[in-house]
């Protein structure tokens, strides 16, 4: 299994519009940040959880050729807004693009893409084919995808285990019974927006302290803003086998 970090930025993206900080005046390439999303290549699928405002150049930049399945994990619009350039996908694969999402936010999809579920089909629209999911864990071929629900403030978010991978992004809290499908993860993504205290997000330190609980082999942290600071000064406080994600990244399973 490989995993590519398509993006690691939260919903403004980094550098943000106008914004003259160091962050956003960094010349690191791996300050520059997509809306967060990855790319899950496994058993000869491509399976992307999220498809943000940024979903058709990631795909350009990774060199995507086919997709297999969509995972949502939120109906915010730096995790949907780029559904409708799978329309390239359904053009070269002739056929619909599988969609993995709970209910709600498959009414949000419906509202925000109202022509693509309408009963009258324009040509040219994207072609999808909706999987209703819920807590429990579910199939994609033979790949068992276990969903874990965290909060986003009040809104129920999907993170998503896939054998010892756990992807997880904007999430504030996480109670207990979620919790322990987390346990065992050897390589964890979570998010970590800034320093200063959110009412949706994870700060640094409170990612840092869940990352050792959880104990995973390795942990990365994702959705991350220009307020955390520069990617070189904060991998420089990370306790071991903590690292920032940055977007290309890939890991290896």
């Amino acid at each position: 299994m490989t995993i590519t970090f398509l993006g690691t930025g939260t919903s403004q993206g980094v550098p943000v519009i106008a914004c003259e900080c160091p962050v956003c005046l960094s010349t690191d390439k791996r300050d520059k940040r997509l809306r967060s999303s990855i790319l899950i290549e496994i058993n000869g699928k491509n399976i992307v959880i999220d498809t943000g405002p940024d979903f058709r150049y990631q795909m350009l930049r990774e060199n995507v050729k086919h997709l297999d399945a969509i995972l949502f994990t939120h109906e915010h619009k730096d995790h949907i807004a780029g559904l409708d350039d799978i329309r390239a996908f359904n053009y070269k694969q002739k056929a619909a693009i599988p969609i993995y999402a709970s209910q709600r936010v498959i009414k949000a999809l419906e509202r925000e893409f109202y022509y693509i579920f309408s009963s009258l089909s324009y040509p040219g629209i994207p072609q999808v084919h909706i999987h209703e999911i819920t807590n429990d864990a579910f199939t994609i071929d033979d790949i068992k995808i276990r969903p874990i629900e965290v909060q986003h403030f009040k809104l129920p978010v999907m993170g998503f285990r896939i054998n010892d991978f756990t992807y997880i992004t904007d999430a504030k809290t996480v109670d207990d019974d979620e919790f322990q499908k987390i346990i065992g993860t050897k390589v964890l993504v979570i998010n970590a927006l800034q320093r200063e205290k959110h009412i949706s997000h994870f700060t640094l330190s409170e990612a840092i302290s869940f990352a050792k609980k959880i104990n995973a082999e390795r942990t990365y942290f994702t959705h991350i803003s220009h307020l955390l600071g520069k990617h070189s000064d904060v991998s420089n406080e990370l306790p071991e086998a903590i690292f920032l994600a940055y977007d290309g990244l890939k890991l290896t399973l």
